[in-house]
């Protein structure tokens, strides 16, 4: 039975995939290694400790000074990076909608990619981070029917993590409308076939989207994991010609 499940993984599609990938990684080790420790070694630690003296507390719970904990969150965007397998990729150019700190950008930046940040100016605490960490950020809140800011450029992947700007835990929390205008926006600053990658944070009650929104999502040939909605080949119009209510 054990000889039997092993050429079974052998021959298994996902398992040649995740070897190949093993590979490519090993094949990187002459670049920059992935590390915690190597990526939080770049940074300049006389700065940033001053940043921690100006803003850290000691329990911030789920307050804004808990991204001063280098080792999590650098870890937490290490993470993040794989999983878009940007540390496999050629270059590529980024925006990252609230990028917060910047540390995901950062990373980005250290394995030869380029990139963009937006994010409201609320925190200065972010703002001396990202100027700490070289991250080119675009000040702007992300409001429903309100179009992004040009920034000169397109980009082969977009990214927002742990998602406030759809009225997160709000009255309005954005329903299948605003998400139609924001994703119809977005994809003109994507490229041609570029990579969207959202992910949602969990509302009052448990959910991440209500059943009309998930089904949206699908139209838009969007692969949804829980609370990830991915577009891995541009953001395309929906498969259905029906009218989305307005």
């Amino acid at each position: 039975m054990r000889l039997r499940q092993k050429i079974q993984k052998l021959v298994d599609g996902k398992s040649l995939a995740s070897a190949k990938k093993h590979t490519l990684r090993l094949l990187r080790a002459n670049g920059f290694p992935l590390e915690t420790k190597r990526v939080i070694d770049t940074i300049d630690p006389v700065e940033f400790e001053k940043i921690r003296r100006r803003y850290g507390v000691a329990e911030p719970g789920a307050d804004w000074p808990k991204y001063l904990d280098l080792k999590r969150w650098i870890g937490v965007n290490i993470r993040r990076i794989r999983q878009l397998e940007l540390d496999l990729a050629g270059p590529k150019q980024i925006l990252d909608l609230g990028c917060g700190a910047g540390y995901f950008l950062y990373i980005a930046q250290l394995l030869g990619h380029s990139g963009v940040g937006l994010d409201m100016d609320r925190l200065p605490m972010f703002r001396e981070i990202t100027q700490l960490l070289g991250v080119r950020r675009v000040v702007q809140r992300i409001d429903a029917f309100r179009p992004l800011p040009v920034v000169g450029q397109k980009f082969d992947v977009i990214t927002a993590f742990m998602i406030c700007f759809n009225d997160h835990k709000m009255p309005g929390l954005w329903g299948v409308p605003q998400w139609e205008f924001f994703l119809d926006d977005l994809a003109k600053h994507l490229k041609p076939r570029g990579r969207v990658w959202l992910e949602l944070n969990q509302e009052y009650d448990g959910t991440f989207y209500t059943r009309e929104l998930k089904e949206f999502f699908r139209k838009r040939r969007a692969q949804i994991d829980k609370h990830k909605i991915v577009f891995n080949s541009g953001l395309r119009a929906p498969v259905s010609t029906s009218p989305v209510a307005r």
